[in-house]
């Protein structure tokens, strides 16, 4: 019976999932979103960095590398890692093309590794001796896996360590660091442990990390007031917006808007003859989403608008709003799309506190759903084969997570150039969730955190948590939605310090022009968010020449920007003490250059006044290493804004901003060199 049942045993563990002698744990991988469920997000031209816990039981030395692959081979590459100390490993690799990237994280057991380590502790001769033939067996073992001229070096030193009988010279023979280079590239991985999960990286193109946003209404553009502008008046503003220094011209919808409900001025329920309506009321008589309105042009001039905006240097971004006006072709074609109340019509939409009733909400829950997602995809590929490859989507909370990682992966499959903004102004978990499951960027919550702690908490969060492996943030400091109360009466000063902030804090921002550098300022009535004479339901005219226009700090904001690459990055922003709570200091480096002046990466130190209204002084206390800890050596603190220079020592230095002149300070610190000729001078 005791037989019967220890065979039954041995049976039982023979056919366990898991092979018995295979003795490394891996635990704790990052970067790692939700086990494996998501990807984390790279631009091409970066690296990866990989930690993972690998440990065995016992005093074993454990070897852990990374595997990686794009995802459209099948053969691993591999990075060897780093111990860090504690069981903690580290390694890195680079993504150098679109797509998506798979890795994950291998451990073994090496014991030919584990004999050197206890080779080199010996200290008597028959431990020596006895530990060179255990050395040469395992030796002989690794020249069997080695090939050519590695193999003939690894068999000789498996002779020599089993023939050398003198102790000194044998453990001179063992511990030879040349053989030991070639000895490792070929470990024994019989029972290596390999991470449950593979986990992805979604690699976009270097916009999705760094890109400067402007948003206008190409109704607005024509140089007759009242006269509703078309795509071909866009031109001399694509001047305007390239002279500003901005990467990408954001339009709203620009398709047919309905009639039925349409908005009259200032959001009434009622419109005139003469009203325009809101774009994102699309779809009327002249077609829906894959059509142009009318008064804009035709789809001829759009090409041509987009051919003209890449003669610039300016990619063109289009509104996506997956939602239709009463009278949108969708509407009659497929009724089914949408859901009808007891009476007959269709509920509009909502995003409380706001209602739309000029715009019905698509019904996901019908039982034509498949049919639904596949002719909203259909209007991206539409677009994509028009030239666009940015895509700013109008509230992607109020439709299905699902819809938005199959429609996203399914474009991104055959176009991983396309990059998707998220226009969600909603909870923290949900506008995560978007982030997770595909949106290139996201906006935040930046126009509505004024307060020192409210910065450093909430950019802490973004550029520090978990979040920062998938949630690329794009700060906007105003929105044809949004007019804060910060702007609203902080004037002039309000504006550039959000500017800065924004330009500063933030890889990625964009602003809507002309009302922001134009410092449009009134709101429709005391507390609302909302503009008097809104461009989302009315033409502007605007003179872009007019006195006092923000548009050359903008310019010169934006030249900073694209000069200076601590500025196109957000994983480097780091915060500094002040002794004035009005007074923010944070700075930001390179972490691909390296600055042999400094002995560290090249840094940008940016001090703000957050207070529009009052002059502000104040000590800044700064910590960015080599730079600092010496007190006695001066280095320069050029302010790139004013062009004022500054000679600062040690970490402690003294501001003084007024918000009328100079709301803030874009530092470049330059170290002071000493050359052969006692001449001295900054670099």
């Amino acid at each position: 019976m005791t037989a019967r049942l220890a065979t039954a045993g041995r049976h039982e563990l023979r056919n366990h999932a898991r092979d018995g002698r295979i003795r490394t744990v891996i635990e704790s991988v990052t970067p790692e979103i939700d086990s494996g469920a998501f990807p984390i997000k790279r631009v091409v031209g970066e690296t990866v960095e990989v930690q993972a816990d690998a440990f065995t039981d016992g005093h074993d030395a454990v070897r852990c590398v990374i595997l990686h692959r794009p995802d459209t081979e099948t053969r691993w590459s591999e990075k060897e890692m780093t111990p860090l100390g504690n069981d903690r490993f580290q390694g890195e690799f680079a993504v150098d093309r679109l797509g998506r990237y798979r890795y994950t994280v291998a451990a073994w057991v090496d014991r030919l590794q584990t004999w050197r380590q206890e080779f080199a502790r010996r200290i008597e001769a028959s431990d020596i001796l006895l530990a060179g033939r255990i050395g040469a067996e395992l030796a002989r073992e690794t020249a069997d896996r080695a090939q050519g001229v590695d193999a003939a070096l690894l068999h000789g030193w498996a002779s020599r360590l089993l023939q050398e009988r003198d102790p000194a010279s044998l453990k001179k023979i063992a511990l030879d660091e040349e053989v030991w280079a070639v000895a490792i590239r070929y470990p024994d991985r019989t029972f290596a442990t390999q991470y449950a999960h593979e986990l992805e990286v979604v690699v976009d193109p270097p916009l999705a990390r760094f890109s400067a946003w402007y948003e206008f209404f190409p109704r607005s553009c024509s140089s007759v007031i009242g006269t509703h502008g078309t795509l071909r008046d866009c031109d001399a503003r694509l001047d305007y917006v390239a002279q500003l220094g901005f990467d990408i011209v954001y339009l709203p919808p620009i398709h047919p808007i309905g009639q039925t409900n349409r908005k009259g001025a200032n959001n009434r329920l009622t419109a005139s003859a003469k009203d325009p309506g809101s774009p994102w009321a699309i779809g009327g008589a002249a077609g829906g989403h894959k059509a142009i309105h009318p008064e804009l042009g035709t789809l001829e001039d759009f090409r041509r608008f987009v051919t003209q905006a890449r003669a610039r240097d300016l990619t063109v971004a289009l509104d996506i709003a997956f939602q239709a006006a009463p009278d949108h072709p969708y509407v009659e074609t497929h009724p089914e799309w949408f859901r009808f109340r007891p009476d007959g019509t269709v509920q509009f939409a909502e995003n409380p506190p706001k209602k739309y009733q000029d715009i019905y909400p698509f019904n996901f829950e019908s039982e034509e759903w498949i049919g639904l997602w596949e002719e909203l995809k259909s209007i991206l590929d539409f677009w994509i084969a028009e030239g666009i490859e940015v895509f700013r989507v109008d509230n992607p909370h109020t439709k299905p997570f699902a819809f938005w990682e199959w429609a996203i992966n399914q474009v991104k499959r055959s176009h991983p150039q396309v990059i998707f903004l998220a226009e969600a102004f909603t909870r923290p978990k949900v506008m995560q969730r978007l982030a997770k499951l595909g949106f290139s960027q996201s906006y935040t919550y930046f126009a509505w955190r004024n307060t020192k702690r409210e910065i450093v908490d909430y950019f802490s969060e973004l550029t520090r948590g978990p979040s920062r492996e998938y949630f690329r943030p794009n700060c906007w400091p105003n929105t044809p939605d949004i007019l804060t109360e910060y702007l609203q009466y902080g004037g002039r000063p309000a504006f550039v310090v959000r500017m800065v902030l924004a330009a500063t804090l933030s890889a990625s921002y964009g602003i809507y022009g002309p009302a922001f550098e134009l410092m449009d300022s009134e709101p429709r009535e005391p507390g609302s968010e909302e503009y008097l004479d809104s461009e989302k339901y009315q033409l502007r005219n605007w003179d872009l020449e007019r006195t006092g226009s923000l548009r050359h700090i903008i310019a010169r904001l934006n030249r900073i920007r694209r000069e200076h690459p601590a500025l196109q990055w957000d994983r480097t922003l780091q915060f500094h003490a002040t002794d004035n709570d009005a007074l923010l200091c944070y700075s930001k480096s390179d972490p691909q250059s390296h600055d042999e002046i400094t002995g560290g990466d090249d840094h940008i130190v940016v001090v703000v006044n957050l207070d529009p209204h009052h002059a502000q002084t104040g000590w800044v206390e700064l910590s960015l290493g080599n730079l600092t800890k010496d007190s006695t050596q001066p280095y320069q603190a050029h302010d790139l804004l004013s062009g004022a220079r500054f000679l600062w020592r040690g970490t402690r230095n003294f501001v003084a901003l007024d918000p009328v002149t100079t709301p803030a300070h874009i530092f470049r610190l330059r170290q002071r060199v000493r050359t052969e000729r006692d001449f001295d001078y900054f670099l």
